[in-house]
């Protein structure tokens, strides 16, 4: 079986990217076709010996769209120059849009609303002027949204129908019955009746006709805005690479592009450098942050014999990689392909109008011409029938499922947005309210991600106060993060830092120095092991912090334990209400991590999360929210905020992106909390709530315009304008 991708041009919903995928899925030889509506493109799967690309191209193209095979060269996309050029188009014709339909708008309905106006637009005797103005200001949004236009009647004749052929409909109709409005009113002109003319000119939907467009438009740049963020989420992923790295060639030192890199070279990195490549070091200690991989915020000492990955910072220490993995077969890489497949496997989320349109737009058409011909059968007149005919389909379509969704849509975005929550697409607004389960990363989503000192015990005839002040001497001249966090919790307490000569820094243990004319030492449990002198039990207190989540310091001098210093990543303040809230609504709250179980376990305790997973890598966090998803648990949200959690939370049914996490986590998301705060995950999602319960209630009112076709009154006139 091949496995190749397509781009796919002309498609504008959801009921588009369906019939591509049920006319590629109809090519012998095709097994599946997966179509990705946010990136215009299509991944198929087929039997060469069956067919090929030639043909699953050719298919797309009879079903009305374009389609081409995707360029491929084996390296990880860059940015998309197409979706930040269709963001322009679409912002232009918004604009455009605007500027002749709110002058339109303000003319058709200025008169029912009292508002000012010029006296040539309100006489009796210029009312012909009012409609030739509206007529004329309505001809460049049509001009500039003719696309509509183009793509729905293309979709209606192949009896495909989409949003599009809602819209042409709709605004066509508007502006058809509009143009015979004006005829009729030039007819009663001609001949002194001017209760004819009033009556026309009563009757003009121009306004509705340039207002469907114009909103539509704005949706359509609000989703141009999301496919052009979304494309330069991988060339975020790709910036963590650095562009030259400095390499060991036979002795010589060589300071050469990331790409040269090459199998078996040794990487030389110097503290404050980011890793290149993949690769196993042999020479060298230091402590690596891992974070932009794994989540975790503590750095990890390493040694040789130990693996170093690309994209990692080396906090302090000197390091000789002896390269393994370039290219495509990096962890770096591998996370960038699974960002891609995860965006591009998921379904995309269409509107209800799409869900729908293919059905109910030849509905409307049959009662529309119906109720035209009852009434005709009625002994109505053709023009009052043809009126009845046009009320339907203008109001029926495009009203309810062209206005109607996206406005509530907006309003919910607008309201997210007062409240810190932004919603970067409204499919994402509207698929929220089917979430199921939400799946929590740990480390700067539940905690502050940044470890803190978080408790002292001091032995042998130490106070508190002295041995934070002791160890910060030592500290202060580390670049360690555990090592800051005693800095700035003495800092805080206002103490001063003593000198320190002597230093020693033992790689993967501690620090050692003279202080004070005492020899210290601070560090983990390797640096205390010829310790024999323990009064007060601080190796065992420091076992039990290590369970309940926090890291074990210890202050020494010379066999004799001095006090215990206790560092954890700490739960922000809110997460335990925020996890509560969420359990309110009837969600499994999962965390997961890339932290060990025993910290995991600690924290899960701490915030009341109803499962946990820990010790999960990037790759496996995607995998884990698949489980969920298969598993029969509704929609699936993932919250988090480092490069890490990227791959699950494009995985994810909805991704939710901390405000204050990685570049490459928010343009991955679907929804930014800029807050940072928790709480706001069951704000979000019971937003979505009451705005879908607000779009199902839109729905009546084609139903209710359909029965009022056939119940109207012969002598009343109406005029619905959308």
């Amino acid at each position: 079986m091949a496995r190749e991708k397509f781009e796919i041009s002309g498609m504008s919903c959801a009921a588009c990217s369906a019939r591509v995928e049920k006319a590629v899925s109809a090519v012998a030889g095709v097994k599946s076709a997966s179509v990705n509506l946010l990136k215009n493109s299509m991944e198929a799967i087929f039997d060469e010996n069956l067919t090929g690309a030639g043909d699953i191209v050719a298919a797309v193209i009879k079903a009305g769209y374009g389609a081409r095979e995707a360029k491929t060269d084996g390296a990880p996309a860059g940015p998309d120059t197409a979706a930040e050029d269709e963001e322009k188009k679409m912002k232009t014709r918004l604009k455009v849009s605007f500027l002749f339909t709110v002058p339109l708008f303000y003319l058709a309905m200025g008169h029912m609303l009292n508002w000012p106006l010029p006296d040539i637009f309100l006489s009796q005797d210029n009312l012909m002027i009012l409609a030739l103005t509206q007529f004329l200001l309505l001809i460049p949004v049509m001009a500039v949204n003719f696309k509509y236009y183009r793509s729905g009647f293309k979709a209606l004749w192949g009896l495909g129908p989409n949003m599009d052929s809602l819209i042409a409909i709709g605004s066509g109709a508007a502006a058809l019955y509009g143009v015979i409005g004006l005829y009729i009113m030039a007819w009663g002109l001609s001949h002194s009746d001017s209760h004819l003319v009033h009556s026309a000119a009563m009757n003009l939907y121009f306004e509705s006709g340039a207002t469907i467009l114009t909103l539509v438009t704005l949706g359509k740049f609000f989703e141009a805005r999301a496919r052009r963020r979304t494309s330069q989420a991988v060339a975020s992923l790709l910036d963590l690479t650095p562009k030259t790295a400095l390499v060991e060639r036979n002795g010589t030192e060589l300071n050469i592009a990331t790409s040269e890199i090459l199998v078996g070279d040794v990487l030389l990195v110097k503290a404050g450098e980011t890793v290149a490549v993949d690769g196993m070091i042999v020479f060298g200690n230091g402590a690596v942050d891992e974070s932009n991989l794994t989540g975790e915020s503590l750095p990890v000492d390493k040694n040789p014999g130990d693996r170093a990955t690309g994209a990692t910072v080396l906090k302090s220490g000197f390091l000789k990689i002896k390269v393994e993995k370039i290219g495509q077969d990096t962890a770096l890489a591998q996370i960038i392909r699974l960002v891609d497949e995860a965006t591009s496997s998921k379904a995309p989320i269409s509107r209800l109008a799409d869900r729908i349109s293919g059905i109910f737009v030849p509905v409307v058409i049959t009662i529309a011409l119906l109720a035209g011909g009852l009434w005709l059968l009625a002994g109505q007149s053709l023009p009052f029938a043809v009126n009845i005919v046009i009320s339907v389909l203008v109001i029926s379509c495009p009203c309810a499922l062209g206005l109607a969704t996206p406005t509530a849509i907006m309003v919910g975005t607008g309201q997210g947005a007062r409240a810190g929550i932004l919603f970067k697409s409204a499919e994402a607004l509207e698929l929220a309210h089917e979430v199921g389960a939400v799946v929590l990363d740990k480390t700067g989503t539940i905690t502050s991600g940044r470890p803190e000192l978080v408790g002292i015990v001091p032995g042998a005839g130490l106070d508190e106060t002295q041995v934070l002040r002791l160890a910060a001497g030592l500290e202060k001249l580390s670049e360690h993060p555990l090592g800051q966090a005693v800095v700035r919790a003495a800092a805080e307490r206002g103490l001063e830092p003593p000198p320190v000569e002597n230093y020693v820094q033992t790689p993967g243990a501690g620090l050692s120095g003279l202080i004070e004319n005492r020899q210290l030492k601070v560090g983990n449990r390797r640096i205390t092991e010829s310790i024999v002198s323990d009064p007060n039990g601080l190796f065992e207190q420091g076992d039990l912090a290590s369970a309940q989540g926090a890291t074990p310091i210890y202050l020494a001098e010379g066999q004799t334990l001095l006090g215990l210093l206790k560092i954890a990543d700490t739960v922000k303040p809110t997460s335990r209400w925020a996890i509560s809230e969420l359990k309110n609504l009837g969600l499994l709250v999962v965390m997961i991590t890339g932290d060990n179980v025993r910290t995991a376990e600690a924290v899960s305790r701490s915030v009341g999360v109803d499962q946990v997973l820990a010790e999960v890598l990037p790759d496996a966090k995607e995998r884990e929210i698949r489980n969920l998803q298969d598993g029969g648990r509704r929609k699936v949200a993932m919250v988090g905020d480092g490069v890490n959690d990227a791959p699950a939370l494009a995985r994810a049914d909805v991704g939710i992106a901390i405000g204050a996490g990685t570049d490459i986590a928010m343009e991955t998301a679907d929804v930014v909390l800029m807050r940072s705060d928790l709480a706001d995950v069951s704000s979000a999602i019971r937003l979505s709530r009451a705005v879908l319960r607000n779009i199902k209630q839109t729905f009546s009112g084609p139903f209710s315009t359909i029965l009022w076709a056939f119940r109207l009154p012969p002598e009343r006139s109406t005029n619905s304008g959308g």
